[in-house]
């Protein structure tokens, strides 16, 4: 069996408003700012491969100028977000240990994936992983998982995919991955 993750609020946390309100005192302005940044089009763009950091920080500021030092605090310390969740990244030895393949699934940024693969010695042991942004493709399309699943040569129904949109594990089912809606660790349990 192959167990696979998507990252973010699955073995990472991802709570950009929570991230931007310790920032921010303002509460209004850490609202502003979510839309501005985690709301918009470019942070999709940005996943997808499709515009870079700066590129996009940029749009930000000049479609926001009165925010421009807000702006440029945020995505200087975009990474803080991504924390580890500490109760999935216990498990993923013992899932190692038993023989399982362990893959991520991703729509990422290329600066904050190489940020997280850099940072965390427990992405050693995955023998694997797809990020958006370097096939420029975003769950949940179908070309994604069927992307993973090739050049892996991973067979779909010995498959089993962990993420915390039920969009995602949808579209990962109809290419014949079992999917889980991740809400705790306690949900990868009892497959292994």
């Amino acid at each position: 069996m192959n167990f696979i993750f998507d990252l973010g609020n699955v073995i990472v946390n991802y709570k950009p408003l929570m991230y931007l309100e310790n920032l921010f005192p303002d509460e209004s302005l850490a609202k502003k700012l979510y839309e501005t940044i985690f709301k918009s089009r470019e942070w999709l763009y940005m996943d997808q491969g499709l515009l870079t950091f700066d590129e996009a920080t940029d749009i930000f500021c000049a479609r926001e100028p009165e925010l421009r030092s807000a702006i440029l605090c945020a995505m200087q310390n975009v990474n803080d977000i991504f924390t580890p969740i500490q109760e999935t990244v216990d498990l993923l030895p013992a899932i190692k240990e038993s023989g399982r393949g362990l893959y991520y699934l991703s729509n990422i940024q290329v600066e904050i994936r190489d940020h997280l693969l850099e940072k965390y010695e427990f992405f050693d042991l995955f023998d694997g992983g797809v990020s958006s942004c370097d096939i420029h493709m975003l769950k949940p399309s179908p070309e994604i998982y069927r992307h993973l699943i090739s050049k892996y040569q991973l067979n779909p129904e010995e498959s089993l995919f962990f993420d915390d949109m039920p969009d995602n594990v949808e579209a990962a089912e109809k290419e014949g991955i079992k999917g889980v809606v991740f809400t705790t660790a306690q949900c990868i349990r009892p497959y292994f």
